[in-house]
């Protein structure tokens, strides 16, 4: 059992915006949850991204809306510990990560030589996204879950969230499809934060739109209870606006001027 490594307040973080952006940390409501996600490319298994500004960017967006929580980095396990691993936070929320994964650790500037590594020091949960290889199970209701995923959908496919608690909800992670490793050592950020009570969730299971599998780096995992999510009515005031379907390269950049209009706003407020 680990306790969580509790960070200090983020610093602000800078955003530029061009014409080429792609989905860059937008906060998206879909399927009633308020979804984070960012992610910069790759396309190498052994020279990591040495910065990752869009995910960082969803990362910081997403923990904005939580208090009292912290994040998992995975630093204080003994590489190829695997098993049953449970992961308590501050608030006594226990995280049980189950499967076929284990620790491992590669040193800063490298990969393991498939496109994987830490995001922050030496060490990650490696996973696989093949059904029922891996999962995580909370001992009580969350609302909030977010997390870096290094080397996702390399060789096809979306990474898909199963979550069980109420009723079974499914969520896609809008991560770019790669082939034959064209997108191997890419990172990513996806949070989720629950609307309502129907939404909150006592478990995860992993897998991958094609149905096969893909090994990948899950690290600096974030959960929280609904007490620990500022609501949205009283947090940093974002406009209500109606956003487009990703579907298109013009919906991307849509997403990604909404979010920079969006981050701008919050900061003039902060002032």
């Amino acid at each position: 059992m680990a306790i969580f490594s509790w960070v200090k307040k983020f610093s602000q973080l800078s955003l530029m915006v061009g014409a080429a952006a792609a989905v860059i940390g937008v906060t998206v409501p879909t399927h009633a949850y308020t979804i984070f996600f960012g992610e910069d490319l790759n396309n190498s298994p052994n020279i990591p991204l040495r910065s990752f500004p869009n995910p960082q960017t969803a990362e910081a967006n997403f923990l904005s809306r939580l208090t009292n929580t912290g994040i998992e980095t995975f630093e204080s396990f003994t590489p190829t510990t695997g098993g049953r691993l449970t992961l308590t936070s501050q608030s006594g929320i226990a995280a049980t990560l189950h499967g076929s994964g284990s620790i491992v650790s590669v040193p800063p500037g490298t990969t393991n030589g498939l496109g994987r590594y830490s995001i922050y020091g030496r060490n990650f949960w490696e996973a696989n996204a093949d059904w029922g290889q891996f999962w995580i199970t909370f001992n009580q209701t969350v609302a909030a879950f977010g997390f870096y995923g290094i080397d996702i959908g390399d060789f096809g496919g979306q990474l898909v969230l199963n979550l069980g608690g109420g009723r079974m909800t499914q969520l896609t992670v809008p991560n770019t499809i790669g082939r034959t490793g064209s997108t191997d050592g890419s990172v990513l950020y996806f949070g989720i934060i629950a609307d309502n009570r129907e939404e909150y969730f006592t478990s995860i299971l992993f897998n991958m739109s094609t149905g096969q599998g893909d090994v990948f780096a899950f690290d600096n995992m974030t959960f929280g209870s609904i007490e620990e999510v500022i609501p949205s009515d009283v947090s940093i005031g974002e406009p209500k606006v109606a956003i487009p379907e990703s579907s298109s390269v013009f919906g991307a950049i849509a997403l990604g001027a909404i979010g920079a209009t969006s981050l701008l706003l919050r900061q003039r407020q902060r002032r």
